[in-house]
């Protein structure tokens, strides 16, 4: 069995699009919170109002495992990254419509 195969799953797809925006935002949080909690950088973003922009710019890298996905012939985990960006992107409109 060879790795394409073994990995290509609806659930690594809809996990690795679930787990890799909390880690860029989580680098993004590293790198530009300075000596703030990750309260106050949160509430500094809440009241920037970029919460939409904010969740868009880590979900972004989903394209890049979705490509990846593509490129390895691994469609059933490409359509599991496709999901859960497209539930991102549902959550993102319902924070900015509310």
């Amino acid at each position: 069995m060879k790795f394409s195969e073994k990995f290509d799953k609806v659930l690594i797809g809809v996990i690795a699009g679930f787990v890799l925006p909390f880690i860029v935002g989580t680098i993004i949080f590293m790198f530009s919170s300075g000596n703030q909690s990750l309260h106050s950088y949160l509430v500094r973003i809440a009241d920037s109002n970029i919460v939409t922009h904010s969740i868009t710019l880590c979900v972004f890298p989903n394209i890049v495992i979705f490509l990846l996905f593509n490129q390895f012939d691994m469609l059933r985990a490409t359509r599991g990254v496709l999901a859960i960006t497209i539930v991102w992107a549902v959550i993102v409109f319902a924070v900015k419509i509310l």
